[in-house]
């Protein structure tokens, strides 16, 4: 999420002018994210637009100062396409009861939300509201189909994280889908055409290196919050790879192999001038053990791992804690 979009809509309902929403700027809403549902769509969107007010203003404001501030927080986006069953639907044959009131009204209504469940809305949401409103830090659209008359949205306020794919691999190919899919930037990085494509990697941005080799790495620089998977076409260049993430302090590093080529690799990394100390920070082998075999098989690994990563980075041990609770993971 841009912070010149939110200021944009701010400046515009305050000027009593109906604000454009993009699907560029809120993609919960875009015809990819929503084939299939026929309750919500890019023209959603701009009813939402549309229905904006001065007593929405607030809720906008807090989310620059989320954005400010780092928080971990999400737009949520009430969507109603049948009022009266909206506001009469107060239970189903699954989920517990919230009290005698559905929805609190048939309205659109957008609201924000953070991981510390703060609520900041224009107008006051029922029980079962906040109950479906806490669940956007989950992501774009949980538990939406729950009750009738209503769905949800969400948009992250935050930024994605980056994740370096070192080598356009087979098993970087199946990476850098699942990867996406689940909310990662991408970035592939190889010397070969024939291997580094828009059919192999259609998603992703592409870095294509020149001489054959890994050499130009050294020229680009990673940020400190980035990941990178050390993924090279028969392991040739992990060790240039390994040294250039370590250089750049990336916050998680991960190489594929066995012992004893991770061996070699740690001889050639320390040669470099790499410490004992950061080469203990390359995870190795990457991913989370669980047999995984085929570049697909190691693919699912890999992102699970830089999901878990994430997860850990991004919430705070009072957050995490209650979450490993509720998984029965105390």
């Amino acid at each position: 999420m841009k912070r010149e979009t939110i200021e944009a809509i701010i400046a515009d309902v305050r000027a009593g002018r109906v604000p454009e929403l993009s699907v560029a700027d809120f993609p919960a809403f875009s015809e990819e994210a929503t084939a299939g549902d026929p309750h919500i769509g890019p023209e959603t969107l701009a009813a939402i637009g549309a229905a904006l007010s001065e007593a929405d203003i607030p809720t906008f404001e807090r989310a620059l100062a989320a954005m400010d501030e780092g928080d971990l927080a999400w737009l949520g986006f009430k969507v109603v396409y049948d009022a009266a069953a909206a506001q009469a639907n107060v239970d189903n044959e699954v989920t517990k009861k919230y009290g005698e009131v559905g929805s609190a009204d048939g309205e659109p209504l957008v609201f924000f939300c953070n991981d510390a469940k703060e609520i900041v809305a224009s107008r006051e949401l029922s029980p079962r509201d906040i109950f479906q409103a806490k669940d956007v830090t989950r992501g774009p659209s949980m538990h939406n189909d729950q009750f009738d008359g209503l769905t949800w949205a969400s948009e992250p306020l935050f930024g994605k994280v980056r994740v370096w794919l070192l080598g356009a691999s087979d098993a970087a190919v199946e990476v850098a889908v699942l990867a996406e899919h689940v909310g990662f930037h991408v970035i592939a990085v190889d010397y070969d055409p024939a291997f580094l494509n828009a059919e192999r990697f259609p998603g992703a941005e592409r870095i294509m290196l020149h001489g054959g080799n890994f050499d130009e790495l050294a020229n680009m620089p990673a940020a400190p919050e980035d990941y990178v998977c050390v993924l090279t076409r028969g392991h040739m260049f992990d060790p240039e790879s390994c040294v250039w993430a370590l250089q750049n302090g990336v916050h998680y590093v991960g190489m594929m192999g066995c012992a004893g080529k991770n061996s070699t690799v740690h001889d050639l990394v320390v040669g470099a001038g790499i410490s004992e100390a950061d080469w203990d920070r390359v995870k190795r082998p990457i991913g989370l053990k669980f047999g995984a075999k085929t570049p697909a098989e190691l693919a699912i690994a890999i992102v699970a791992e830089l999901v878990d990563v994430r997860y850990r980075e991004r919430y705070s041990d009072e957050a995490r804690a209650r979450h490993e609770k509720s998984l029965g993971r105390e």
